[in-house]
């Protein structure tokens, strides 16, 4: 089987959507189950300060352990991130932390910090720094500070086919973080209306991160969620086509089984439960595999 680590590193790739209620953590977890079904190594990282996809995939515990944390490998020491990582027979995980609901905090005076050195000014470095808990003026080099995910994964040895980030259903420094250390972007969405304001948000942030840095973000598709027979559900999927012209869009549909596999720390492909919808996570992970170059054909049965 290839693995892309010996040649170009892991495939990289952050699931990310502000709007709430998406069901963004259930399609990260099922994206990766069907990843891990085709025979892929996939190290899953929860960069949500809530958990979700902590608890989606079993490891509740592991939510309120002792330092060192996420956040310390975020904010801190970056090669603390190998010392974090959960083995599970699915995925191998990075849990999150209650520590990190201080990450949007910390990395936003990073990311000031940054901006003092690249543009000057009369602000001392040190004043902001003795607002945070990790972070000093030492750390800090280059003109931003969102690449500390970026630099924590590459102190990584451990073999990977593929990495994928839960971001916070938020837009901010974590979730720029996500998308720098990605550079990929899958996004889930409901098909509701309110779902074209959230879509052309995250467009946004993602051209405001791009002028910020030299990251150019790349979308590898859109995951239609819990889709419904509704004449809003139908415009919904126009507009997602016409909006992604060049991205693929599945349609997943309201499932019990998805929310059950989810409840018991799984993903649909670890359940006994049979699921019409594991044939979509199976589209979307044939076409990741495509996307990114995997030319193995022999995926087990």
């Amino acid at each position: 089987m290839m693995n892309r680590q010996s040649e170009t590193g892991p495939a990289r790739f952050c699931v990310t959507n502000a709007k709430g209620g998406t069901g963004k953590t259930t399609v990260a977890i099922n994206v990766a189950g069907a990843l891990n079904d085709r025979g892929r190594d996939v190290l899953f990282i929860d960069l949500d300060p809530q958990g979700n996809a902590t608890e989606g995939v079993g490891l509740v515990e592991a939510y309120d352990a002792d330092p060192p944390t996420l956040f310390d490998a975020l904010t801190g020491d970056p090669s603390a991130l190998g010392e974090l990582i959960c083995e599970g027979e699915e995925m191998d995980v990075i849990p999150s932390s209650i520590d990190m609901l201080q990450a949007e905090h910390e990395l936003t005076i990073a990311d000031l910090i940054a901006r003092v050195n690249t543009q000057g000014g009369d602000i001392d470095q040190g004043a902001l720094a003795s607002f945070a808990i990790n972070i000093t003026p030492e750390m800090v080099t280059g003109s931003h500070a969102l690449d500390t995910l970026d630099r924590a994964l590459s102190t990584l040895d451990t073999d990977y086919d593929y990495v994928i980030i839960d971001c916070p259903p938020f837009y901010g420094k974590l979730t720029d973080t996500g998308m720098y250390a990605a550079q990929n972007v899958l996004i889930p969405a409901l098909t509701e209306a309110t779902s074209e304001r959230a879509i052309e948000l995250l467009m946004d942030q993602m051209a405001a991160m791009e002028r910020q840095t030299d990251a150019s973000i790349n979308t590898l598709g859109v995951v239609a969620n819990r889709v419904e027979t509704t004449s809003e559900d139908e415009t919904m999927l126009e507009w997602f086509n016409m909006a992604f012209p060049d991205s693929p869009v599945w349609e997943v549909r309201k499932r019990v089984a998805l929310q059950r596999a989810f409840s018991a720390g799984q993903s649909i492909f670890a359940t006994e439960e049979s699921c019409d919808m594991a044939a979509v996570f199976e589209d979307i992970a044939a076409e990741l595999d495509k996307q990114f170059g995997f030319t193995d054909t022999e995926v087990p049965a």
